[in-house]
């Protein structure tokens, strides 16, 4: 079953037209995104002003640096993201969609919900242009959310016009209705049902202050350490009453996990996690030989206990390395 969902999958990648040959940026069937930073340089410590505009014509019809955008037109916050991928040439970039004061505008790009939070993600080691978006497609097959993305073409434009070119417009993981649909925890729910849920967290690259550290060791490297990342909620918005509360439910599900009763239907494992959605997680990583998918960009999330509270594996994230023989 699994195999015929994936070779559909790859076909349907494969038969869509996706973008015609062009040479410059003097026009794309793809959408186009044209960002203008005002003469300022993107960063990766704090989002810059800038103005973006989107321009998709409709499916096989030229898009033109010079047409209006008629997707999107107007003021943006952008950084450039990520770690490892921030030292390539090609680099990947976080965008926040903001109203003419500067606060968050929810907008749909492209057919996806609208939010605010955006991400341009950089294919610089992914020639394909499809390992990351091929794992997330079969992921919501599966049953779960996992983040939309579109192939674009980005020019920015500072003094004179650089074209970055294909990038993946993508969601950001977080929580909202449109995303990770959990409960939008506050600073101040800090006890009873209230400071259950919601959390995303995830083992990722960390420092002392965004992050705590498990009391178990990865099995077969037992000189390493595992450290899980406040993520939405990040480590600055949580109140540390529940950054407390959610590193005890973890500390207190592995100390289950590690118990000789861990297979206890009522008392082990099954009492902690959603077992179907690390099982999915678990697929999906090993078919696409996702090297990352075990030891960074690994998240996880909890709902409050009165809506089932459970820590579910996922969304699948960062499969640029996957689907080769690593």
């Amino acid at each position: 079953m699994i195999s015929r969902l994936l070779c559909a999958i790859v076909i349907s990648f494969l038969v869509t037209p996706v973008f015609s040959q062009v040479s410059g940026i003097s026009s794309t069937n793809l959408p186009l995104v044209v960002i203008n930073t005002k003469g300022n340089t993107i960063i990766n410590a704090s989002k810059i002003p800038a103005t973006m505009k989107i321009i998709y014509n409709g499916a096989g019809q030229v898009n033109k640096p010079t047409d209006a955008g008629n997707i999107y037109s107007g003021d943006i916050g952008i950084e450039i993201r990520g770690a490892w991928s921030s030292s390539l040439p090609q680099k990947p970039y976080g965008i926040e969609t903001r109203g003419l004061n500067g606060e968050n505008l929810n907008v749909s790009l492209l057919g996806m919900p609208a939010e605010n939070d955006w991400i341009l993600l950089a294919n610089y080691n992914d020639k394909t242009f499809m390992r990351n978006s091929l794992a997330y497609e079969l992921s919501r097959k599966m049953g779960h959310y996992a983040t939309r993305t579109r192939l674009v073409e980005v020019i920015i434009e500072n003094y004179y016009k650089n074209y970055e070119g294909i990038y993946l417009l993508m969601e950001k993981i977080k929580q909202d209705k449109g995303r990770v649909d959990i409960a939008k925890l506050t600073n101040m729910d800090t006890s009873g049902d209230d400071v259950s849920g919601g959390y995303i967290f995830k083992i990722d690259y960390f420092n002392s202050s965004n992050s705590w550290q498990s009391n178990y060791r990865p099995i077969d490297h037992p000189e390493k350490m595992v450290n899980y990342v406040y993520h939405d909620p990040d480590a600055i918005e949580l109140f540390w009453l529940q950054e407390e509360y959610l590193k005890t439910a973890v500390n207190s599900f592995e100390s289950v996990l590690y118990s000789p009763n861990f297979k206890d239907p009522e008392k082990g494992y099954p009492a902690w996690i959603d077992v179907n959605s690390f099982l999915d997680y678990f697929i999906i990583n090993e078919v696409a030989r996702n090297v990352d998918g075990f030891k960074k960009s690994v998240f996880f999330f909890k709902d409050k206990d009165s809506k089932g509270g459970k820590i579910n594996a996922g969304p699948v994230w960062d499969f640029d390395w996957a689907w080769k023989n690593i």
